[in-house]
This record gives structure tokens, sequence and C-alpha cells, in this order.
């Protein structure tokens, strides 16, 4: 594995997401689009206002996960699952450089977090 291309890589992926971060929170307050005076149209602007929340939400947990990659990239723990500690399959690391999990610990992830929410 080139460590060096995966670390470029991820830094690229951090770049975007501060930039996408940056530009929706300035969305967020109104900068370049103040609030209209007309109610109904006010109304439609809070409901951008809720879909740029849940994009910012989003950039923001990418964020986490790509910095989390990082820093196990310095620590040398790349490749190595978080919950079982066997290797990471390298496609999966391909597809999804952030990861932190082999594709069966995050099947299994996500089959109990789809339990939780039937229940």
């Amino acid at each position: 594995m080139d460590t060096d291309a995966v670390r470029q890589r991820l830094l690229r992926r951090r770049d975007e997401l501060r930039q996408r971060a940056t530009e929706t929170n300035a969305d967020l307050r109104h900068e370049a689009d103040p609030l209209s005076a007309d109610f109904a149209e006010q109304v439609t602007q809070r409901e951008n206002d809720d879909v740029l929340g849940a994009l910012s939400e989003s950039a923001q947990a990418e964020l986490q996960q790509v910095d989390g990659a990082l820093r196990r990239l310095a620590a040398g723990r790349y490749t190595y699952c978080a919950v079982c500690g066997e290797q990471i399959e390298p496609e999966r690391l391909a597809a999804v450089p952030y990861t932190d999990r082999c594709r069966i610990c995050a099947e299994a992830a996500a089959s109990a977090a789809g339990r939780g929410a039937r229940n």
C-alpha cells in the first residue's frame, strides 16, 4: 500500500469537506442571501436551511472519519479493523478510504443499527 498516496487522497478529501462546511455555514448565516421580508419566501428559505444543516452535519461526520483515518495512518493502524483487529480488505479501503472497519464488522454494525431502528 502506498501510504503517501492514501495520505494525499485523505488530505484532499479533508480540504473538500472543510470547504463545503465553510460554504454551507455561510449559506446558513445568509451572508450572500439575507432572509426575505416576505413570510412565504422565509418559509422556503428555512426549509432550505434544514437541508443545508443536514448537509453540514454529514460533512462534519465525514470530516471526523477522515481525521481519524489520518491518525490511524500516522500510527500504523490504518489497515486494521477497529473492532476485530483483522486486516481491512484493500478493496474496501479503496472504496471508503476513511473506514475503520472490515466488511464483516461494518455489515454487523449496520445490521445491528437496523434492528435497533425497528425496536
